[in-house]
């Protein structure tokens, strides 16, 4: 198989040089061994590495060739369920657990590039912005949850006249700031990552697609690929979507949505600032949501439309800038650089996936759309359940997920029939 090199994104054209690691051939040994090249892949290698522990990781691609070093690179705090659906679902304490691992995934990701000289772009600043009056009240009440519930203090509201001296737009009628969360360039983050697991001793494998994966003597896991083996005390299935036929029944617990992103020209500094004054990322509240940014070299990322139905039929590209125009007429007259899109992992009721498969073989999946920061802390929670100290990791185990339905036939159809109903609510 030839390498697959990455998609032709803003990200990939912008990313700082990478060697280009050998394919494995023939066997090796290890203490863990790591399925996937992404953030949470890259972040358990480290984290691992770091507790003394030999590890290979395999990337089917190259590294930050998935997800991880396509996104709209927004950081956010908290996870996609809300806090209190997540509490139905685990209960007040376990729900509180895993607020405050989101929060401190934030912290990491800061300290990870700090301690690691990461040049990424990183930026501090979000907006969730109201398009209807029903999300008006709704961020209000979150507010008031975060802030008095949680004691998150680094939120507060932005009334529309405000929000217009921040966003060149007459779209969004308020939105909640957050000066915890931002963004930066995911690709560049993720091969930094890389990079700093290897100065532990990771030894990293691209173009190595994990094919099966075996007990072996002695409590061993074997996973094999194309040209050699890996024989390991522990494996981490860290591939999202990308697994394939690698593990079934956790395919069967995440679906790939299809998201898209274009990248304008460069607008200059002025012109860029003029659009977005603070620099701050923006997402808004519809369920088909728009996000954006200013990246380093003052371009506008753009990013919205969404494909449930895994058809390639429309136009992507001209369809998220059409969306870009909504809420930017003024950028009529800007060319559009760069349009990739790719596949992000969701959950059926949208709340992390992890946990194990056999006692030595761990999972990390299902991020939904705030995968910046929680892929990161996945990889160190799961470098404590290796080591011993699992109580974090089994917090996030014990979130109850269900099939998607249908079977791999239907569950397709059955999505699009759904995101219809959310889709009409959207326009109301």
């Amino acid at each position: 198989m030839g390498r697959q090199d990455y998609v032709d994104s803003y990200y990939a054209a912008s990313a700082h040089p990478t060697p280009q690691r050998p394919a494995l051939e023939g066997a090796v040994e290890c203490d863990v061994c790591v399925v996937g090249g992404g953030i949470a892949g890259c972040s358990a290698a480290l984290h691992l590495a770091e507790r003394g522990l030999a590890v290979v990781l395999l990337e089917a691609h190259r590294i930050g060739w998935g997800a991880s070093g396509r996104s709209g690179g927004q950081a956010l705090f908290g996870i996609a369920t809300p806090q209190a659906k997540l509490t139905r679902l685990i209960g007040p304490a376990d729900a509180r657990a895993v607020w405050d691992v989101s929060v401190e995934a934030l912290a990491l990701l800061r300290s990870l590039i700090e301690r690691f000289r990461i040049d990424c772009d990183w930026s501090s600043g979000y907006l969730l912005a109201a398009v209807r009056p029903r999300h008006e009240r709704e961020l209000q009440h979150e507010i008031s949850e975060l802030t008095d519930s949680y004691g998150y203090a680094s939120v507060r509201y932005v009334p529309r006249e405000e929000l217009r001296t921040r966003l060149a737009t007459d779209r969004y009628l308020g939105a909640l700031h957050d000066s915890n969360s931002g963004h930066l360039h995911p690709l560049n983050y993720t091969l930094g990552l890389a990079a700093a697991a290897e100065g532990f001793g990771v030894r990293i494998f691209e173009d190595t697609r994990a094919g099966s994966f075996a007990p072996a003597a002695s409590g061993r896991v074997r996973i094999a690929t194309g040209a050699g083996e890996v024989r390991a005390r522990q494996l981490v299935l860290a591939g999202n979507v990308y697994l394939g036929a690698l593990a079934p029944a956790l395919a069967r617990k995440i679906m790939g949505v299809a998201t898209y992103i274009v990248a304008s020209e460069p607008l200059g500094e002025a012109r860029a600032r003029a659009l977005i004054a603070d620099n701050a990322a923006t997402c808004d509240m519809n369920w088909v949501l728009d996000y954006f940014r200013r990246s380093a070299d003052h371009r506008l990322l753009f990013g919205g439309r969404v494909n449930y139905s895994g058809l390639r039929s429309f136009d992507a590209p001209a369809a998220t800038r059409a969306r870009m125009l909504q809420v930017f007429p003024q950028l009529e007259d800007v060319r559009i650089d760069y349009a990739w899109g790719g596949e992000v992992d969701i959950t059926l009721n949208r709340a992390p996936h992890f946990g194990r498969l056999a006692p030595n073989v761990y999972f990390l999946q299902g991020f939904s759309g705030h995968g910046i920061a929680l892929t990161g802390i996945a990889g160190k929670l799961l470098a404590e359940a290796v080591a011993g100290t699992a109580g974090r990791f089994d917090v996030f185990a014990r979130i109850p997920h269900a099939d998607f339905p249908g079977g791999t036939a239907l569950r397709r159809p059955a999505l699009v029939l759904a995101m219809l109903y959310y889709r009409l609510r959207d326009l109301l």
